[in-house]
């Protein structure tokens, strides 16, 4: 097949998947608006006048990068596992695998359209935020460059949470005890700094901590941790989970329903 043909492919793929969302936007774009707007009056409003400053920055301002980037990580997530799970489900995927498209056009397209939805999210939950607090962007490429980086990383981590699925129930399972509770423990709505040493060493595990900073770092100029490293590890999860998503599809595991 010639470079076109794959590229035809692709653009199949992700067109279905862009359409996908799109359809259902009720469902898939405006709660995660409502969402993070009582996050904004609640954390932002009611709790963060007791709180004061963090960082230089009233407390709203700090915590507004780190929930954009919390809807961008559970919208690219989910995007990819329900959707890759309904293809397995329904026998789609079978067609795709028999198909002469190789195994990274279709990984592409599949993550293309968590990205899309996750920008698109955290696009609404940005302009939502504008309500609230006058944001300011110290890095415009940091921004960009983290949101997109991460949304890629969360798509492929939401395909491969489908490929193990065997059941709708499944795809619940890792976002509600594994993605939530890092999300929460990730410098979203605090510094790290203000842990004791020990907890901070903890939390430095969590790579979440990594995205919430590199991605606060654009808006803000403030991060608890150095940026070159936060990126060398979002990349290096990046590449870990395409690799482990190409294995398994190229070796057709938990593919069939």
């Amino acid at each position: 097949m010639n470079p076109m043909t794959y590229y035809i492919a692709f653009k199949s793929i992700l067109a279905k998947e862009v359409s996908r969302f799109t359809r259902i936007w009720i469902q898939t774009l405006v709660p995660p608006a409502i969402t993070m707007s009582l996050y904004f009056v609640i954390f932002g409003n009611l709790i963060g006048s007791r709180i004061g400053d963090m960082g230089g920055f009233s407390y709203m301002e700090f915590i507004v990068p780190g929930l954009i980037m919390m809807s961008v990580i559970t919208n690219s997530y989910s995007n990819v596992a329900s959707s890759f799970y309904s293809a397995k489900f329904q026998r789609n995927v079978e067609e795709l695998l028999v198909a002469p498209v190789p195994n990274y056009i279709i990984i592409a397209g599949y993550v293309g359209g968590g990205v899309a939805r996750g920008l698109c999210v955290g696009f609404i939950v940005t302009l939502v935020s504008l309500f609230f607090v006058p944001l300011q962007v110290h890095h415009l490429f940091s921004v960009c460059l983290t949101v997109l980086l991460t949304s890629i990383l969360f798509s492929l981590g939401g395909l491969i949470n489908a490929v193990f699925a065997k059941s709708f129930d499944d795809i619940s399972i890792i976002p509600t005890f594994i993605l939530t509770p890092l999300t929460y423990l990730g410098g979203v709505f605090y510094s790290i700094s203000l842990l004791p040493p020990f907890w901070q060493g903890v939390s430095q595990v969590n790579p979440i901590i990594y995205m919430v900073n590199a991605f606060r770092y654009g808006f803000l100029g403030i991060s608890d941790v150095p940026l070159g490293t936060a990126y060398l590890i979002i990349i290096g999860f990046i590449v870990a989970l395409y690799g482990l998503a190409w294995w398994l599809i190229s070796r057709g595991t938990g593919l069939r329903h």
